[in-house]
């Protein structure tokens, strides 16, 4: 008896699965990295040559202390009340809104308290406000 011999065949593996699944791969990683590209504004500081301001002029200063309770020209608030707020600002400015302002704010107090107290401000048609802040020391260490 003859038996037909088989014809003997090569195994492969078809390999063109394996790289559509790659390049699919390839292009959700190009996508999905153009997400995380920081944008970084650039901002023109602008230059001042004005002349310093008179000697004589009254300033209100605030201090918003790190818990959020105001002080106007040395004289602490009974409360934390934008209305309170407002009122000792008329009762020590009364309608001269174009006096200078000046905030100062512990750097651990709420960011809130400053906003109310620039709001306040607003309300009332106070436009000359100004932040103080300090210059870090170069000798304390950073955390």
């Amino acid at each position: 008896m003859k038996f037909k011999r088989q014809s003997a065949t090569e195994e492969s593996v078809n390999l063109t699965p394996l790289i559509d699944v790659v390049f699919l791969l390839l292009i959700f990683f190009m996508v999905s990295t153009t997400f995380t590209k920081e944008t970084h504004l650039t901002v023109d500081l602008p230059e001042a040559d004005g002349a310093p301001a008179p000697e004589n002029v009254q300033t209100l200063d605030l201090l918003v202390a790190a818990d959020g309770s105001y002080s106007l020209n040395g004289q602490a608030l009974i409360n934390k009340k934008i209305d309170t707020l407002k009122a000792a600002i008329l009762e020590i400015a009364g309608d001269d809104n174009t006096q200078p302002m000046t905030i100062t704010a512990d750097a651990n107090t709420t960011h809130q308290a400053v906003v109310t107290a620039m709001d306040a401000a607003g309300q009332l048609g106070f436009v000359h406000l100004s932040i103080t802040t300090r210059k870090p020391s170069t000798d304390a260490p950073e955390e």
